[in-house]
């Protein structure tokens, strides 16, 4: 079990710690945050963030079991009037609880949020074409692929693809019964 805990300054430094180099960062942070992560960067991201009227909520991953934080996870873009968000800055940190099924419970306990209490529509989330095993959890979760962004992200000159996914309301209640 893992609880949502928001995510405040006292998380900084073990997140900068668990995004270790450039080609991390551009799985978790896309092009919002430049590498190597820092303080000032982070307090932009949280700036606003975690309140009643916010348009981003952002949180730690906390194991219930173990009190550790084990994750980061964010839904942003949250548009109340039109019912929609965006799922962003997926990472299970903890390398030990990684391929456990854990990034699965994560994005279940987003969209609890998301659907149970924010009463959202639509919620969707942007992934690298190459991150297979990401791809694979939110089909599992039941996400679907709408469509592919080509060449949207830069590395050491190459381009990457980015695949757009989005679960409705009724999918979500559905996958629950």
């Amino acid at each position: 079990m893992l609880a949502l805990e928001y995510f405040n300054r006292t998380d900084f430094g073990q997140l900068i710690s668990w995004i270790d180099s450039p080609a991390f960062l551009l799985h978790w942070g896309g092009p919002k945050f430049d590498y190597p992560v820092d303080e000032l960067q982070l307090e932009k991201y949280i700036k606003d963030s975690n309140n009643s009227n916010s348009e981003n909520l952002i949180y730690k991953v906390v194991s219930i079991e173990t009190g550790k934080v084990i994750g980061h996870i964010s839904l942003g873009e949250i548009d109340r009037k039109n019912k929609s968000a965006k799922i962003g800055k997926v990472l299970i940190g903890d390398k030990d609880v990684r391929g456990k099924g854990i990034g699965q419970r994560m994005i279940k306990e987003i969209l609890r949020v998301a659907f149970d209490e924010l009463n959202l529509h639509r919620v969707n989330l942007v992934v690298l074409e190459t991150n297979a095993s990401a791809i694979e959890c939110y089909k599992r979760v039941g996400f679907v692929e709408e469509g592919r962004m080509r060449d949207a992200r830069k590395k050491d000159d190459k381009y990457y693809s980015l695949i757009e996914m989005s679960i409705l309301e009724n999918e979500y209640y559905a996958s629950k019964t």
